[in-house]
């Protein structure tokens, strides 16, 4: 097995009053050519957005865009609805650019902040049809159980939203003193372990709470909760 760590505070970050950013890899006014991406992983962003304040509309193409609100409420809005729609905390978005689209997120209160993931993943197929979803998924389903959130159209799994890459997305709330055992899909993957709050260890390392770990050439690796902990875990091609 062999892995790269991660620690919340090598992030890049900018502040713009309105938003603050932390960057796991490249993006923006932020360039690490060490951190430009993991596999397919183009972009996690830790964003936090003061209330009433957003993106305008902008445009992107052939990418992969998951939104995951952590506290709060995000307002979506793009090229094929132009009506703005409610994202609250629980829930996930994903968005597929494709041939391209023009979209707006802002934060859905004018007073309190919100704090969303926001991942880009490189697709498998380029020029595709756009697409958006999302999808609420209850915290009583990753209850030291994986969840999954996001996974291929090619794939059977029914209760996740889909996107245009041999990827999967799952959360994992761990109790204390437990311990789990993720399977990767293909020796050909890699998985991109987001620490999003607690302590826990992985191959002898500990992880505090941002802190992440990239696993790749190995089958599976094990997680053990040092205290009550909340994981997300993004599998993706190494090779695309």
């Amino acid at each position: 097995m062999k892995n790269i760590l991660y620690r919340a505070g090598e992030r890049g970050y900018a502040n713009y009053n309105w938003l603050q950013a932390n960057y796991s890899f490249s993006f923006g006014n932020y360039y690490n050519p060490m951190r430009s991406n993991f596999g397919a992983l183009r972009v996690l962003n830790d964003d936090v957005i003061q209330g009433g304040m957003g993106f305008g509309e902008h445009p992107h193409d052939n990418m992969e865009i998951i939104t995951i609100p952590l506290e709060g409420t995000l307002a979506h809005k793009d090229s094929m609805s132009e009506s703005w729609v409610p994202l609250r905390a629980g829930e996930v978005q994903v968005m597929s650019a494709g041939k391209g689209i023009v979209h707006a997120e802002k934060n859905n209160d004018s007073a309190d902040f919100i704090n969303l993931f926001q991942i880009w993943i490189i697709p498998e197929e380029m020029e595709v049809e756009p697409a958006y979803d999302q999808m609420k998924f209850e915290a009583s389903g990753r209850n030291n159980l994986l969840q999954i959130l996001v996974s291929s159209y090619k794939d059977k799994q029914t209760k996740s939203l889909k996107i245009h890459q041999d990827a999967l997305i799952s959360r994992i709330d761990l109790s204390k003193n437990k311990d789990y055992t993720y399977n990767l899909k293909s020796n050909e993957h890699g998985v991109y372990v987001m620490l999003i709050s607690g302590e826990i260890t992985i191959a002898n390392n500990i992880l505090e709470k941002r802190d992440a770990m990239g696993i790749y050439k190995t089958s599976n690796f094990s997680v053990k909760a040092n205290q009550n902990s909340e994981l997300l875990f993004i599998e993706v091609p190494m090779v695309f």
